[in-house]
């Protein structure tokens, strides 16, 4: 099998050849793609999957939203080549993404609730747990791979949709 930037480059040069414009089907191919690579970067990252969102002042749902506010899904078109960017500037999002090991420590100001055995953080800070004792390593969520997947996919479908109505 012919590799991404393979297929891409014959599918472009089909369209060239045809009298297309190159530029702007890849731009439009391109942010297409890219907001497709969000969505699903947004979708596969924590808390997801019906998880309920539960604990007090524990999960924010912060990191799937920075999918969105640090992407860049308006394509940039300099020397031939068009850019978008799938990014996330969250600090743990690289250890969400591709797990971590987990060592034992105690975390000030995470307390479990006694009333519903939840996680929580303590408004005023106090009392705290020993976490790391139960798993020495946290799978990772492989957000990015899925989205960057996803984006390879919209763009060969697209890509050989254009050429399709150009030839038939």
């Amino acid at each position: 099998m012919s590799s991404f930037g393979s297929q891409m480059r014959k599918r472009l040069e089909e369209l060239r050849r045809a009298g297309e414009n190159v530029p702007r089907i890849m731009m439009e191919v391109a942010e297409g793609a890219t907001v497709e690579a969000v969505r699903v970067a947004v979708e596969n990252t924590p808390p997801n999957g019906g998880v309920k969102i539960a604990g007090t002042n524990t999960r924010s749902g912060q990191m799937a939203q920075h999918w969105e506010t640090d992407s860049r899904t308006t394509p940039v078109y300099t020397g031939g080549a068009v850019r978008t960017e799938l990014g996330n500037n969250m600090m743990y999002a690289s250890y969400v993404n591709d797990g971590h090991r987990m060592d034992r420590h105690f975390v000030p100001g995470l307390v479990i609730n006694e009333t519903s055995g939840l996680l929580e953080k303590s408004p005023d800070g106090s009392g705290g747990i020993l976490v790391g004792t139960k798993t020495s390593y946290v799978r990772g969520r492989y957000m990015r791979q899925k989205a960057s997947g996803k984006y390879r996919t919209v763009v060969r479908a697209e890509l050989g949709r254009r050429v399709r109505e150009v030839f038939h």
